[in-house]
């Protein structure tokens, strides 16, 4: 060290001591830390409900910078679909506008994207645990590193990883043209199962919609070997049911026509399984 930069340092240091002395304590800027809210019952919290909305002039500004980057927003949602990371935001932004000039909520199920228009939705699927949700996009972000989407709080919670803080997802937009027909609910029906193992597909009550069918087989075996692996890309149960001779593979019930159309076309690109509606 030079013997300039030694009295400069000198001279630093004694200016502290003397403001010190005199009752004065230097403070340095601290940004606050976002952080996870109150823990709550996920299963009393709807998916975001698609529906028809005109893009929004507010967050949809193409080209736009951040931190020296440039995004651009993409003219439809329709057919997006990517894997990647997703992170969620919390307290540090509860109660803040979001892109579009909403108020942000952490308890409500919406995220933040780069690209997709405001407001899009789209169906998140994580990967490692199969859960899968729907969100309402109406902010921007993340801009930190190569995540994807950040979610809010409680979606998070709801795809169990955040205490985890960020998880592996696929990313699928969801078309809300027709999202509000519903088809009607079936006469509660107990029909005879064929589970691999004990577990809680072996007890499904047919109460709540139709189901996807994806195969017959005239074999247990070869049905449960289906069932293993249709299980990799849906979290809702997989059914063994013995009609006709036959074991059938059955994926729901799944009331919402959307969920099932996208389930169907999910099983269709990831796994080359075909499926169709059936009414028990």
């Amino acid at each position: 060290m030079s013997p300039i930069n030694t009295a400069k340092l000198l001279g630093v240091l004694l200016a502290t001591l003397l403001l010190t002395s005199c009752g004065y304590v230097p403070t340095v800027a601290v940004q606050k830390a976002d952080g996870a809210g109150k823990r709550i019952d996920t299963r009393k919290v709807a998916n975001a409900v698609p529906k028809v909305e005109p893009i929004t002039r507010a967050g949809n500004k193409s080209p736009y910078q951040v931190f020296g980057k440039t995004y651009f927003v993409l003219p439809t949602s329709k057919d997006y679909k990517e894997v990647g990371i997703a992170s969620w935001y919390g307290t540090k932004f509860h109660g803040r506008k979001t892109s579009n000039g909403e108020i942000y909520n952490m308890y409500a199920m919406t995220a933040a994207h780069k690209s997709l228009p405001i407001p899009s939705y789209v169906r998140v699927t994580n990967l490692e645990n199969k859960r899968s949700i729907i969100v309402r996009v109406n902010d921007r972000g993340p801009f930190h590193g190569p995540r994807l989407i950040d979610l809010s709080y409680v979606a998070a919670l709801k795809l169990g990883y955040a205490d985890k803080g960020t998880a592996k997802v696929l990313i699928e937009a969801v078309d809300p043209s027709g999202s509000q027909d519903r088809l009607p609910p079936t006469p509660v029906v107990k029909l005879p199962t064929v589970a691999e193992t004990p577990n809680a597909e072996s007890s499904v009550v047919i109460n709540q919609g139709p189901f996807l069918q994806v195969g017959a087989f005239d074999n247990a075996a070869a049905a449960q070997i289906l069932q293993k692996k249709v299980r990799q890309y849906t979290a809702l149960p997989i059914l063994v049911q013995q009609q006709d001779s036959l074991f059938k593979v059955w994926v729901g019930p799944i009331a919402d026509s959307i969920e099932l159309a996208l389930i169907k076309r999910t099983l269709q690109q990831a796994a080359n399984v075909s499926g169709f509606t059936v009414q028990p």
